[in-house]
């Protein structure tokens, strides 16, 4: 059993997909960076000042002027500002995945495309044995 654990384990199949998951965490960090760090201050620039990360709702009562300050004094919060900017991650790395996939498979068909150009396709039978009729007759044969 331990060695069918080791032949499943070090599969190419099971190394590239851990090395996907933890590309993709760092992918993640970029993009939470990329949406907190670049996005949203644009998109509260342009909507007067509105700050997303502040949006909540603060369960059972209590006024409080940031999400941080409602969480120190425990409250129970729905954090609104929190899901629109996950929202927004997710929108981009979908948008990035789509045309990263989108372009390989343009690449796959351009590669395609090509090979099928380079290699001349043989005639029809009917055509060939024309062509061979032609050359000898040609040839006087």
């Amino acid at each position: 059993m331990l060695k069918e654990f080791k032949e499943f384990a070090v599969k190419g199949n099971m190394v590239d997909m851990a090395v996907g998951i933890i590309m993709g965490a760092a992918f993640g960090t970029i993009v939470k960076s990329l949406v907190g760090d670049i996005f949203m201050p644009f998109v509260g620039y342009f909507t007067g000042g509105l700050d997303f990360t502040n949006m909540f709702i603060a369960l059972g009562g209590g006024e409080y002027a940031t999400l941080k300050a409602a969480q120190d004094a425990g409250a129970a919060t729905i954090n609104i500002g929190l899901f629109i900017n996950a929202l927004i991650a997710f929108i981009i790395v979908a948008w990035i995945m789509f045309m990263l996939v989108k372009g390989m498979n343009a690449a796959k068909k351009a590669a395609a495309e090509e090979e099928a150009a380079a290699a001349p396709a043989e005639p029809p039978a009917d055509v060939a044995l024309l062509t061979e009729i032609r050359d000898l007759l040609k040839d006087g044969k």
